[in-house]
């Protein structure tokens, strides 16, 4: 479900919040599907359950998940302008990224694959 890197620089729970938005907004998890809890996912992935809620915090309030008091947190899939604004965050980071490959002696051929190879996986 979510890989958590621990050699990533970004926060663990900047890790769970955007594994779980990639799952919502990918479909994986389906909208208004009930989300695991906040324990089950802390049991899940090793970490302390105030991570869990952290992330679910912050994607309860860009509008990705919907909690019910005493049923549990719903995933949300909605086209929105967070949407449009996530797709501009991270163009500019591959951008960014390609730019450093390409310092380093990357060619734009090779950078292209890895793209395609994406998409296939």
């Amino acid at each position: 479900m979510i890989a958590l890197n621990y050699r990533d620089t970004r926060p663990i729970y900047e890790q769970v919040k955007d594994g779980l938005r990639r799952l919502i907004v990918s479909g994986a998890i389906a909208d208004g599907e009930k989300l695991p809890s906040v324990r089950q996912l802390a049991s899940q992935l090793a970490i302390n359950p105030n991570t869990i809620q952290r992330a679910m915090g912050e994607l309860e309030a860009e509008g990705y998940i919907a909690s019910v008091p005493g049923k549990g947190s719903f995933a949300v899939r909605a086209e929105r302008a967070e949407d449009d604004a996530r797709r501009r965050e991270l163009i500019a980071r591959l951008r960014e990224t390609a730019a450093e490959l390409r310092a380093m002696g990357v060619s734009p051929s090779e950078i292209e694959a890895l793209c395609r190879e994406e998409q296939t996986t």
